[in-house]
């Protein structure tokens, strides 16, 4: 007998249909003969329509009381699926986040976590029932409900499975799989069998939406056996593994991510310890800086640009312009009309010119690269968002990753 964990998306479970659907797939798992943990999202559009009727309210409500409302979307979709498998003729429990232990710190609508008791999950096993989870959420010391953050159900459905030691965690989509672009961009582009840990990990911090980047973080941390497969067919999906020294492709996908926005601090007095002062401050109001450009400085006096996504850049700006004394920078320029388009490959360590390859179909395109950053198999570019998708659809070519 295996356990299987199995996660399923809003999409697939947002309506009457497709909840039968997901349910039939899980019966058919658990007939084979195997224990099955399944982690569900909120249906469908669910978690935007209660942030618009918190909107309604007020345009400043507090995280906890957010985390309290959007908490109930995947309430909604565990008891209808329950309900579905009742119906069909099978035993299921639906359980919420703190329900099945999912400890995490108190950090309002993007919560961590910390641990997980999964008592409650293992007794309900040995009562032979399949266990609905609700995704996205958790409890934290004080006992309010948290949750995760975008693509949480990810992080939930990784996290159990690596907390109960599954033999498989399933992550059904819409699509099939990890593709080499995203399909409903670029024209052909190639599914994958296996992608390594270490590249689907970029994939999902460079903007592809197939797994969140902390839900990978945890499969590779705990080594957990990782299947990224569609809820509408039954196809072979991708394996995220940790790969070995077999041949590898030189890039394995290209992604592009729009919620980017520049800031540049013009004529910063050139001397130790200003870097610091301008990142730390970040640091501390939890902003997440990406890319980041030093200039060579003149008359002592340089500048320096980063990236921020966009949802943080008033902040940013804010905290930054309150300590511009203490900076010591002449004035902001911010740019919000930017998209960062990136390349990931294990096979990029031991061959040079890859990048000069991306930077060569950029340019044969006619699209003007604002900033680059580099690492042993990742290269990202900053360009204009009207030229996102032509740059991915250009590198595509470049590298044959679409038929």
């Amino acid at each position: 007998m295996s356990l299987i964990v199995q996660k399923f998306g809003g999409s697939s479970v947002a309506n009457k249909e497709r909840v039968f659907n997901v349910a039939n797939r899980i019966i058919e798992t658990y007939k084979n003969n195997n224990s099955v943990v399944v982690v569900v999202s909120a249906q469908g559009d669910t978690t935007d329509d209660l942030i618009e009727k918190a909107a309604e309210i007020t345009s400043n409500p507090s995280k906890r009381e957010m985390d309290m409302l959007l908490s109930t979307g995947e309430q909604i979709s565990i008891s209808l699926l329950a309900m579905a498998i009742h119906e069909l003729g099978y035993p299921a429990i639906s359980l919420t986040g703190w329900q099945v232990g999912m400890n995490t710190d108190s950090n309002y609508s993007n919560a961590r976590i910390h641990k997980i008791n999964a008592d409650r999950i293992k007794k309900e096993l040995e009562h032979k029932n399949i266990v609905i989870v609700a995704g996205f959420q958790g409890i934290n010391k004080y006992e309010d409900i948290t949750t995760l953050g975008r693509g949480g159900s990810d992080t939930s459905a990784v996290a159990l499975a690596a907390a109960l030691h599954a033999d498989l965690c399933e992550i059904y989509t819409d699509v099939d799989g990890v593709y080499t672009a995203d399909p409903r961009i670029v024209k052909g582009a190639k599914k994958l069998d296996v992608i390594s840990f270490d590249e689907m990990l970029e994939l999902a911090s460079m903007g592809a939406n197939v797994l969140h980047n902390r839900s990978v973080e945890v499969a590779k941390k705990y080594n957990v056996n990782l299947c990224v497969r569609s809820s509408l067919n039954k196809n072979e999906g991708t394996v995220v593994k940790e790969v070995n020294d077999m041949e590898k492709m030189l890039v394995k996908g290209v992604a592009h991510d729009l919620d980017v926005a520049r800031i540049a601090l013009c004529d910063i007095e050139d001397k130790p310890g200003v870097a610091f002062k301008v990142f730390s401050l970040l640091a501390k109001a939890k902003i997440n800086v990406d890319i980041i450009l030093q200039s060579i400085g003149r008359e002592n006096k340089k500048d320096i640009s980063f990236t921020v996504s966009k949802s943080n850049m008033e902040k940013a700006v804010e905290i930054l312009n309150q300590n511009k004394d203490v900076i010591g920078f002449d004035n902001i320029k911010t740019n919000g009309e930017v998209a960062k388009v990136s390349i990931v490959g294990a096979g990029m360590v031991n061959n040079p010119g890859v990048a000069s390859m991306m930077f060569e179909a950029l340019s044969e395109a006619g699209i003007n690269i604002h900033m680059i950053s580099t690492s042993e198999i990742k290269v990202s570019v900053l360009v204009n968002a009207k030229n996102a998708q032509k740059a991915v659809q250009a590198i595509c070519e470049k590298f044959n990753l679409a038929d």
